[in-house]
């Protein structure tokens, strides 16, 4: 051994490489919520606290969502950059948009509950990992878990189950016990999901 370590060389994603994820991930998490909204169940994070509001209230998931996110971005800016913030800032807007039209591009007139579960926790888990790799996130609480993250290396799935237990307990005034059941399995999918592919290290392109 020559006891020189190798350095890591980081690729830099390119503009498209970042738009086609941004987009991309914002579908798939719009589809999950429109999914999970129809059979009443929740995720956890900013995007489970306005799925409670948008069953308690009536007003539409996508503006819930936009307008709990907004007081993160003091963090996002002072923590994660401006580049970070504005990405993140247009990912949340995205899903804002795209979740109003997903109520028109798709009908859905019966689901599974289990299986929307099932799918609804996969497309909202692989959009946040497209999101997460390319130093995206969907405000609110995965701010602050990305930053725990990077700072302080603790893993941003598992920080973001503590969390979305708490959202559960206060679901439990709001939904059906067996829909709330779901939604505890659908939670931890999605935070294995991440917690399993996005590691420190694991991937090192930087946008």
């Amino acid at each position: 051994m020559t006891g020189v370590t190798e350095a890591v060389v980081q690729e830099r994603h390119k503009l498209y490489e970042d738009a086609m994820a941004l987009t991309l991930g914002t579908l798939f998490v719009s589809l999950g919520m429109l999914i999970y909204s129809k059979t009443l169940l929740l995720v956890g994070s900013t995007a489970g606290l306005s799925l409670l509001l948008s069953y308690v209230s009536g007003y539409g998931f996508g503006v819930s969502f936009f307008v709990i996110n907004l007081p993160f971005y003091a963090l996002a800016i002072r923590r994660m950059g401006w580049p970070f913030t504005i990405r993140t800032f247009v990912a949340v807007a995205l899903v804002a948009v795209f979740s109003r039209l997903t109520t028109i591009w798709v009908n859905i007139s019966h689901i599974d509950p289990l299986y929307a579960t099932v799918i609804g926790a996969g497309l909202t888990g692989t959009g946040l990992l497209m999101l997460f790799r390319h130093r995206t996130g969907l405000g609110g609480i995965n701010i602050l878990a990305l930053y725990l993250q990077e700072h302080w290396k603790v893993r941003a799935g598992y920080f973001q189950l503590a969390v979305d237990a708490l959202i559960m307990i206060v679901a439990f005034f709001v939904i059906p016990v067996d829909r709330l059941a779901l939604s505890v399995l659908g939670i931890v999918i999605v935070n294995v999901i991440i917690a399993i592919n996005h590691k420190p290290g694991r991937y090192m392109a930087l946008s």
